[in-house]
């Protein structure tokens, strides 16, 4: 009997190359199992059905619990890899974790170079004013300051009995009796006044007029500022003839009385009447300059 005719060679082939099955191979498995058995039936070999029955069911039981299939098996070709995945929401922050332990301090570094010097920033505005601060203690008494000084007064000699004689028209009178001239401003052998103060003066010429007309100028630095006159009649007592003149000096000026030549040099002095030749300092120039006594 060949093999295709043989049912039990032929159920023994179908048996060794039995394999266990899952999924579509076993549906596929089952078909072929359940054409053997029709044909072992029609064979009448029903008792050796029941027995591979019974080896088929252990076996597969068997190698379902273990898991394990051969990869030989109705193995398909690899499937088409899926679209990627979409993404997923952001998650919620998490916790902050824990602070960390302090840490013992570091040594101090070494000091760093001096930076550059900055640009100078704007003005700041102007602050509230301060209240006002305790009065002081009252200071000790200082030296008596006094306003400066100029003044002097000169007359001529007495007991002349001729006008007085002047050598040219450039010649100062000199008056050369002193009655006051404390800060020696006038000068009795030149009969002018040299300024040191400066300021504003006052001067003044008090003439006797005899036996000649008279006519004499205030002068300052060689330059007439006032001019007087006086005729004289051939009276048989003198006449007087005065004037005087405000002039602003500065230091190093010089004033004086000058007489005209000729006939109108009467200029004259005795023990009864005088001529003199007075100024003084109305107000100085200095301010804020204490001048001390």
């Amino acid at each position: 009997m060949n093999s295709m005719t043989d049912p039990s060679k032929q159920t023994r082939l179908q048996t060794e190359n039995l394999q266990p099955l899952t999924g579509d191979c076993l549906s596929f498995a089952i078909s072929n199992m359940a054409a053997i058995a029709v044909a072992m039936i029609s064979l009448r070999l029903l008792p050796l059905f029941h027995y591979f029955l019974l080896i088929l069911r252990v076996d597969f039981s068997n190698q379902l619990d273990d898991n394990k299939i051969p990869p030989s098996l109705c193995t398909g070709h690899p499937g088409i890899p899926g679209s990627p995945g979409v993404h997923g929401s952001p998650g919620q922050p998490g916790r902050d974790g824990r602070d960390g332990r302090d840490a013992a301090p570091g040594e101090k570094g070494d000091l760093g170079d001096r930076g550059e010097r900055g640009e100078t920033g704007d003005r700041g505005l102007t602050g509230d004013h301060g209240d006002a601060g305790h009065k002081g203690d009252k200071g000790v008494a200082g030296e008596c300051a006094v306003a400066p000084k100029s003044a002097f007064s000169a007359k001529l000699s007495e007991a002349r009995t001729m006008p007085v004689p002047v050598a040219s028209t450039s010649d100062a009178v000199r008056f050369d009796v002193i009655s006051l001239n404390e800060q020696g401003d006038y000068n009795v052998e030149t009969g002018r006044f040299t300024c040191r103060v400066p300021g504003t003066y006052y001067f003044a010429v008090h003439a006797t007029v005899y036996r000649s007309s008279l006519q004499f100028d205030i002068m300052k630095n060689g330059n007439v500022v006032a001019s007087y006159f006086q005729f004289y009649g051939n009276w048989p007592k003198p006449a007087s003839l005065s004037g005087g003149s405000l002039l602003h000096l500065i230091p190093g000026d010089q004033v004086w009385v000058q007489m005209a030549l000729g006939e109108y040099a009467g200029l004259y002095s005795s023990s009864k009447t005088d001529s003199t030749f007075t100024g003084f300092l109305v107000h100085s120039d200095w301010k804020n300059s204490a001048v001390f006594a």
